[in-house]
């Protein structure tokens, strides 16, 4: 008698075919109902979109100064620590980052 090696051992078809099982009997949602509930999460309040009158809205940022020992990175215009400063060019301070 042949024996085919390719088949699934009876074993693990069994355990492949009770797992398969479980799952279809979890109460797992299923795809339809997931999209449709991040359809509706997904609403547009709160969002504004493009060509949306902004005349109204009031922005809110505040301003911190540069302190003494900070500078300001001429190539990545970046505010950094004076730990960070490399080798200017033309009197102009660039950091590690940009001159690495």
């Amino acid at each position: 008698m042949a024996t085919d090696y390719d088949e699934a051992r009876p074993d693990v078809a069994e355990s492949r075919n009770a797992t398969l099982q479980a799952l279809r009997s979890a109460n797992a949602p299923d795809a339809r109902s997931v999209v449709s509930a991040l359809d509706e999460a997904d609403t547009t309040d709160g969002v504004e979109l493009p060509g949306a009158d902004l005349s109204d809205e009031v922005l809110a940022i505040e301003v911190i100064p540069q302190k003494d020992d900070e500078f300001t990175c001429y190539s990545c215009f970046l505010v950094r620590h004076r730990s960070q400063i490399a080798a200017g060019r033309d009197g102009h301070a660039s950091c590690l980052e940009c001159e690495g």
